[in-house]
Formats: C-alpha cells, structure tokens, sequence
C-alpha cells in the first residue's frame, strides 16, 4: 500500500505530462475498442440481411454478383430470366414459397424493386424476423407503392404522396415515368438491411411503367396512359430473379443442382449463407488493415508512455536516491516505477472505456438513420476483454524497462551532481 501510494503522490507530482499520457492511451484504447465494436456489429448485420432464404436464383453469372444485386441492391444483373423458367421452379414440389424480383428502375438515388405479396408474407431477415409495417398496408394496386423506412425518412414522405418512378437505376435519370405516377401505401419498420433504402412496387407496376417500351428502349410517339395499361397484359414476360424457400432443407442441394443444369436457359442459384460468407471474407483485407492500425496507434501510445517515464527517470535520480537513503531498497524502486507505469495503464484503459461508450451513446442514433447499422451499448465481449488485458500487460512490460534502470541507480550516483 506504501508503495501504491508513492505512485499515486509522484503522478499526481508530475500532472502535466501524465495527464497527456493518459489521453494518448485512452484515445488510442478507444479507438481500438471502438474498431472491435464496428467490425462485430457489421458482421452481425451483414450476416442479418437476410434469412429463411433457401436458395436464390438469377442469370448466370458469379455468386457475388447475384447477391449483390438481388440482395443489396448494387450493381445490375447480366441478364433477366424467363416468366417460364420461374414459375416452373416456383411449381416445384420441393418448394414451399418463392419472391420474384425486378430491378432497374429507381426513385431520387433509391432501388425500385417490383415484387409481389409473397415478399411481404415470407421474406425475413435477422434470424427469421419478418417484415413488418410501421404505417398503412402492403399495396394491391398496380399504381401503389410501400417504402422501405430510410427512403421515407430521408425524402420525408408520408401515406397518400405520389411519386415517380425514374429509368435506369443511377442517381440521375433523364427518362421519367411522370405520366404514371405511385401512390404511398406503405412504409415499413427499419431493418437495419438495404430493405430500409428501396421502394417497392407490384411486378404489375413494372410491366405498366414499360407498357412503351421494346428492347428497353421508349418506343418514339407511342404515348400509353396509366388507364390505357391497366388493359394490357401485365404479367411480367421476365424478372431479375427470385428468392426461394423449400419444405425440407435437405432439399436445398438437390434445386440447386437442378437449376444450374435447367438447359432451357442459364440459370444459377446460390446459397445466400455461403455467399454472405465469401463476399466478407474479400472484405476481411480491409477490415484487418484497419484493426493492425489501430493495433499500432494503442502500440505508439504505449511507446510514448515509456518515452515520458524514460525522460523523466534522468530527473528523478535525486528522488530515486532520498528513498534509498531512508531505506528503500532496490526492489522497492523497481517496484514503484512498474506500479507507475501499471497505474497509468489502467487508468488510460478506464478512461478509454468511459470515451467509448460516451461515443457509441451519441453516435448509435446517426449510425443507424444514416448506415442502418445498430451499434449495441452491451458489456466488453470476451474478445475486448481479452484485448484490454493485452493493453495492461504490455503496459506492466514496458514500465519494467525504466523500472530495471532506476534498479540499477546507485545512492551515489543520485546524490552526485552531473555536469
């Protein structure tokens, strides 16, 4: 106890420079801690985006690709498949539901997904948790909208505003379909998932906003009004793809197979789990380099702790001698300035701690509107603990080291003037 007292009254003696090195550790331990929260949170809502999908199916290209777009909403599909070729997937006995899905069109910067009820019925995310509606009903005309809850949010939209639906799937779009605008049925409760940033409409709506259109192309002087397209046949002749469900998952690789070998047409389905997983896994370069940075800036922090103590031991040799002149013995002082620099490790990893949670108090509300990423205000995991740990012992490491030379100052050489 004596000894932790001298520790506490030469600090104290010395607030200046100490209270500097408290700061380094602390921001340095918060930042540390604060990366370990983001990559965990990112992960939990990254694997969230969707669950209780089976399988998902689109054009042949890569599985990435598909799960970008069709999940996502990033990027565009290479190509479309046939009405035909889903709805025999979709009469599958094997299958217990599926969600077809239309993509390219977009509102003001946000996704256009045509769908139909089926989303609203079986589509989850978040360990199975469905859908739900913070406002209004899902639509059931071709002209009526639901938002995903960032969309309302950000544009400010309420229950009964119309909207148009702009070509192409960019931020900036030179063809509109103002002459048939969508009603606001709907918004959903935030997910935390790109649902929260698309606008959904019936596969019908899609059909009808392209009722002049051939190849992709607005077809010049043919002018079809919302009314005149009602009249058409609006079932779709192609979606972007589909998301399936199956009785039994022992199924699962059994469809799968089947629809990569459908010789009707290039098809591919992917298991959105495995998926998930190699889409992180290219983003795991980028998420260690910033944990390895982190890991050097609470390394420079704790350097500079031993910079300060070693720049100071010079001074102290006066102090170092009047307690072995009043019989401290050599132990003793070696004990003091690792205590010391112990003490300090502690203390920058209490504040670091105290800053963190201040940080993820005021910054959870702005991650979530912003990214849709909810950054839980929970106990340090394991992991943190075990990185806190890390951070005081390596700070009990490093206060040997001036510890070791003030153990080595003899009672002459403190009491001896050096010129």
């Amino acid at each position: 106890m004596a000894t932790l007292y001298l520790a506490i009254k030469s600090l104290l003696n010395r607030r200046f420079t100490v209270g500097l090195t408290l700061l380094s550790i602390a921001l340095s331990v918060s930042l540390l801690l604060g990366v370990e929260r983001l990559r965990v949170e990112s992960h939990n809502s990254f694997a969230n985006t969707i669950s209780g999908t089976n399988l998902i199916v689109g054009a042949r290209s890569g599985a990435i690709n598909l799960l970008l777009y069709s999940v996502f909403r990033i990027g565009d599909a290479t190509n479309n498949i046939s009405w035909k070729s889903y709805q025999k997937f979709a009469d599958h006995p094997m299958v217990k539901w599926t969600i077809p899905i239309s993509l390219g069109d977009s509102h003001k910067g946000y996704r256009v997904m045509g769908t139909n009820q089926d989303y609203f019925r079986h589509y989850s995310y978040a360990d199975k948790r469905p859908l739900a509606l913070a406002e209004g009903l899902p639509f059931e005309h071709v002209y009526q909208a639901v938002l995903g809850h960032e969309v309302a949010k950000k544009l400010n939209y309420t229950l009964g505003q119309k909207i148009i639906i702009a070509h192409g799937a960019g931020k900036t779009s030179f063809t509109m379909h103002d002459d048939k605008p969508f009603e606001i049925v709907g918004i959903l409760k935030p997910t935390g998932t790109p649902v929260d940033r698309t606008v959904h409409i019936p596969l019908e709506g899609i059909e009808a906003i392209h009722a002049n259109w051939v190849g992709g192309r607005e077809v010049a002087g043919l002018k079809i009004s919302a009314d005149e397209a009602l009249e058409k046949e609006l079932t779709p002749k192609s979606i972007t793809g589909f998301l399936v469900g199956l009785k039994s998952i022992i199924a699962t690789f059994r469809v799968q197979r089947e629809v990569n070998d459908y010789r009707k047409e290039p098809l591919l389905a992917i298991l959105p789990g495995v998926a998930l997983q190699q889409l992180w896994d290219l983003m795991s370069v980028a998420e260690n380099a910033l944990f390895v940075v982190t890991i050097l800036v609470v390394s420079i922090g704790l350097i500079g702790m031993l910079t300060v103590m070693l720049a100071g031991l010079n001074e102290r040799r006066r102090e170092m001698a009047i307690l072995r002149s009043v019989g401290a013995r050599p132990g003793h002082i070696l004990l003091l300035i690792t205590g010391e620099s112990f003490l300090l490790s502690l203390i920058g990893i209490t504040l670091g701690l105290l800053l963190l949670y201040t940080s993820l108090f005021f910054a959870q509300p702005i991650m979530e509107s912003q990214y849709g990423l909810h950054l839980q205000i929970s106990l340090p995991s394991l992991r943190e603990y075990l990185i806190l740990g890390l951070v005081g012992t390596s700070g009990l490491i490093i206060g040997l080291i001036p510890g070791y030379r003030a153990y080595r100052y003899s009672l002459t050489d403190g009491m001896n003037i050096r010129l």
